[in-house]
């Protein structure tokens, strides 16, 4: 265990899978995390003292080079997909970013692995998008030869899309959703972990790689899959996205109104992403140039989403039960 990597963001949802394949390839693992007591989790993931949550505030040069020393290789998992307080789009996945990329190339890290977005374009109407972008060329100014993966919406256990409408579809008949045409490639979490893994590694070459699973679809078609799974019957409402912007405009007068103790479910740059898609381009590399074989939507979401059933982990038995003989 003499190789250090840097993880920063390491307890978060992608973070925490890169983490523990590390500590499974040997190296010791620093995660940099802004609350360590809330990242106490990861230590198992390895030897005693080998996975260690070490503090990080990734708008301060000295709390990054703090934790940048002494590593071999840096990982950027941090990203926000709504602003919060000072955690802006610019702070956070632009400048954030840039540090980060700076301070390892001044102390003399080897390589760096950011992780990005599909759809980061530095012309793009959403902020998200911009911000992404710009971090993108922060980190590739800084570290030319970092490895940069754009995944599309991720899926997983602790994931923020499936379970999220999972539970929503627990309530009411009707299941709201905006842009129910726009495409989506969703990919799982562990194997854009495998991906990062791998350029940790030096096993894939520099430049940018865009990671999408096997399966592309709407969002409607997504959601009717996740409603098969959960055995729910819903009608999918497709809000349109004139009457979307206006939700997004109210909430976010309640934000403001509320000294940003609300937090709302819906933001205007969130529409203007929902209304492109989000899907792997034909001129990209990915999952193939890597050699790793993406896992389909259906093999991992039952594993998950089962306790959004109406009875839970007991709906099967109850269907099993239909089938007995009296």
């Amino acid at each position: 265990m003499s190789k250090l990597v840097t993880i920063f963001g390491g307890s978060g949802f992608v973070g925490r899978y890169i983490a523990r394949r590390m500590a499974q390839e040997g190296w010791r693992v620093r995660v940099a995390v802004r609350n360590v007591n809330e990242a106490t989790f990861v230590r198992p993931y390895g030897a005693v003292g080998q996975v260690e949550p070490v503090f990080c505030n990734i708008r301060d040069d000295a709390s990054v080079a703090a934790v940048t020393r002494g590593a071999e290789v840096v990982v950027n998992c941090v990203g926000v997909l709504a602003e919060v307080r000072k955690n802006t789009f610019t702070a956070v996945q632009a400048d954030g970013a840039t540090r980060i990329a700076r301070i390892a190339a001044e102390t003399g890290v080897a390589r760096m692995v950011h992780i990005s977005a599909i759809g980061a374009d530095d012309q793009s109407a959403s902020q998200y998008a911009r911000t992404k972008a710009a971090g993108e060329a922060g980190v590739l100014a800084h570290m030319p030869h970092a490895v940069i993966l754009r995944p599309s919406v991720i899926f997983g256990a602790e994931d923020q899309f499936f379970n999220r409408f999972a539970g929503m579809s627990r309530f009411g008949p009707v299941l709201p959703v905006v842009g129910a045409d726009t495409r989506f490639q969703p990919v799982y979490v562990d194997d854009v972990a495998a991906a990062a893994v791998k350029a940790v590694l030096g096993q894939a070459e520099p430049g940018v790689y865009e990671l999408g699973g096997p399966d592309v679809a709407t969002f409607r078609g997504l959601m009717q899959q996740m409603l098969g799974i959960v055995r729910r019957r819903r009608l999918i409402l497709n809000i349109p996205f004139w009457m979307a912007k206006l939700m997004a405009f109210g909430f976010g007068i309640a934000k403001t109104l509320s000294f940003g103790i609300i937090n709302p479910p819906l933001t205007k740059d969130q529409v203007v992403n929902l209304a492109v898609d989000n899907v792997v381009s034909d001129t990209a590399k990915g999952f193939a140039d890597l050699g790793i074989r993406p896992t389909a939507l259906m093999a991992v979401l039952p594993d998950y989403l089962w306790r959004f059933r109406p009875s839970g982990q007991y709906d099967t038995i109850k269907e099993s039960a239909k089938n007995l003989r009296p």
